[in-house]
């Protein structure tokens, strides 16, 4: 045998003959490292799923804390005070845990005041990856707030040098376009931590999300309208149980007072009424993405008409496939 064939140059020939080891790997690819289909892929890992995202915002001091430990009892992944520049990374992360992060909620809040500018850019982020995606915003009244900040003795986190009312002002003025493009608005102004608790649990603990939910809500005028109503109807054109002796230590609940109310001219024909209206109301939310609604109706005490119409109108959106939850805010206050 020459030395050519036994040297260094028979070597290298043989290697071109023969295929080197990572050969089949090396073939997959160009020169320059790009991927090329050479016909044996294997079919890539499934799509990841994008988890379900609450945002949690509001007043500080109207119950953003209680929403999110609601939240997290039901199994959601909460985290506080996250920056919203970092709101689309937190969903990224979900959709890598292979389904052990289904359901994300983020408190957003003015703590993190230099970062809140960045949550507009970051929802319309989230809408362009198609993320499904709500807003629970936290209302309070200025005295409420006053009263909760001075009972912990807590500043309010903008009130500076000056008093918590000039907080809550500078904070309701921040938070002004964040409250008209939120999903669900909860007014805590005379609600409780379990009452709290109840609502949240009535909006999010079904398995299943519906369509639409609906919350149907009587209420006195002389104790001031619901600040989280989308829509206000007046009952104060029927004539008021309270002047009837015997019906006036009874609600709107009592079979007799109901009975009189909807006795009463016009009473039926605005239920059949008002219930159509917001059968097209209810299809136009649907369509535009919205849901959930607070329809607030009204009396002067909140205790005998209002209370009839809110239960009767709740049966009709039931009947409609509207999930409906009935508060009578005001009822017993007398």
């Amino acid at each position: 045998m020459t030395e050519h064939e036994t040297g260094p140059g028979a070597d290298r020939e043989q290697a071109q003959r023969e295929p080197h080891a990572d050969d089949t790997r090396r073939d997959a690819r160009h020169d320059d490292g790009a991927q090329v289909n050479t016909g044996n892929d294997k079919a890539g890992p499934a799509e990841a799923a994008i988890p379900e995202l609450v945002i949690i915002s509001g007043m500080s001091g109207a119950g953003r804390s209680t929403a999110a430990k609601c939240l997290e009892d039901l199994g959601w992944f909460v985290v506080d005070n996250l920056p919203p520049a970092l709101i689309p990374t937190m969903v990224e992360l979900g959709a890598r845990s292979q389904g052990n992060v289904a359901r994300i909620a983020v408190v957003v809040d003015v703590r993190g005041r230099r970062f809140f500018d960045n949550l507009r850019e970051s929802l319309a982020d989230l809408d362009a990856r198609g993320v499904t995606r709500r807003i629970v915003f936290l209302e309070s009244s200025d005295d409420a707030l006053v009263r909760r900040f001075e009972s912990v003795r807590r500043p309010h986190p903008l009130q500076g040098d000056g008093r918590i009312v000039d907080g809550i002002a500078a904070e309701r003025e921040l938070l002004r376009e964040l409250r008209g493009d939120a999903d669900l608005v909860i007014d805590t102004s005379s609600l409780n931590v379990h009452e709290l608790r109840a609502k949240m649990d009535a909006q999010f603990a079904g398995e299943e999300e519906p369509e639409l939910r609906a919350t149907v809500m009587s209420f006195g005028f002389k104790y001031g309208l619901p600040v989280d109503a989308d829509l206000v109807v007046d009952m104060r054109f029927l004539p008021n149980p309270h002047w009837v002796p015997e019906l006036r230590p009874f609600t709107g609940l009592n079979e007799e007072v109901a009975s009189y109310v909807f006795n009463q001219p016009g009473a039926k024909e605005f239920l059949d009424r008002y219930a159509e209206l917001l059968r097209l109301v209810a299809a136009g939310y649907r369509r535009e993405g919205k849901r959930y609604v607070t329809i607030a109706v009204g009396c002067t005490g909140g205790k005998h008409r209002s209370v009839a119409m809110s239960e009767k109108l709740a049966a009709r959106l039931g009947a409609e496939g509207v999930e409906t939850v009935v508060v009578h805010r005001d009822m017993g206050r007398e």
